[in-house]
């Protein structure tokens, strides 16, 4: 059995790939495992407190509860989220979503730096979107809709209008994820053995994957930017705010061409010679 270094490199690249797809899937998809690397998170922690350039009037709830707060502005977001019984963020996830509270505060300052608290996730689900209107207005005070809090109707609509890319970016996950798999195990027989047909079959393969993984990439980033856009450009009057999953962005990113340079290795192996 002659062993060929030159098809570690494939190999090494498969598995590169392979890991950054999965972890690109399966975060969040239980507390503690890389809650971080979430599509985006809403923070609801000022939610229902307009700003002070919004047209709208705050709603009969949110002034009383203003009216009734006697401290800073820490206690005041505190005060806020307890009282409307919802969580400080919402964190989405390609099969579920987290929620939690920031600690120490929502409140950034110079000897504060808030951290994410996840305190539940959801059940995943292979055709999971997330919808925030719907998650919040579960948790919301009995007898208070999202209509009290002003919520935007151009923000639901946006978000309604990305579900089928978030069911297309899915499957494409999984394409991709299960031709990088085939790909490395085609990697660990070309490393003993040698064969056209086996390169080819293996070249297909590794194309595959990155354009699945390529569209995948895509699609998520695009969904990532235009429910950001949405929330930024509609829900600041409301005291919504978002923040982008850079770090899942950077891993959906970093697969894609991996499993190309992967492809193009594996089309550049050399032939057997005879004996």
């Amino acid at each position: 059995m002659q062993i060929r270094p030159y098809a570690f490199a494939p190999l090494l690249l498969s598995l590169v790939a392979l890991i950054l797809a999965l972890l690109c899937v399966f975060a969040g998809s239980k507390r503690g495992y890389l809650e971080n690397a979430d599509l985006l998170t809403l923070n609801t922690s000022m939610l229902g407190r307009l700003s002070p350039n919004s047209s709208k009037s705050h709603s009969p709830f949110i002034s009383s509860i203003e009216s009734s707060i006697k401290g800073d502005i820490n206690n005041l977001m505190a005060d806020i989220a307890k009282e409307l019984h919802i969580h400080d963020f919402y964190s989405a996830h390609i099969l579920d979503y987290c929620e939690g509270f920031f600690t120490p505060s929502p409140v950034a300052n110079i000897t504060v730096h808030p951290s994410k608290n996840v305190t539940k996730c959801s059940n995943h689900s292979s055709s999971f979107h997330f919808d925030p209107a719907k998650a919040i207005q579960s948790e919301l005070k009995p007898g208070l809709n999202l209509t009290d809090l002003n919520w935007p109707s151009k923000i639901q609509d946006g978000i309604q209008a990305v579900k089928l890319a978030s069911n297309v970016m899915f499957v494409l996950y999984c394409i991709g994820i299960a031709a990088v798999g085939l790909a490395l195990l085609g990697s660990i027989i070309g490393i003993v053995a040698a064969g056209r047909f086996g390169a080819m079959v293996n070249s297909m393969l590794a194309f595959i994957a990155f354009f699945s993984l390529m569209l995948a990439s895509a699609i998520s980033t695009g969904v990532i930017v235009k429910i950001s856009n949405l929330v930024t450009k509609h829900g600041s009057d409301i005291g919504l705010a978002v923040t982008r999953g850079n770090r899942f962005i950077g891993m959906t990113c970093g697969a894609a061409p991996t499993s190309k340079v992967k492809m193009a290795k594996a089309a550049k192996l050399p032939s057997p010679t005879s004996p």
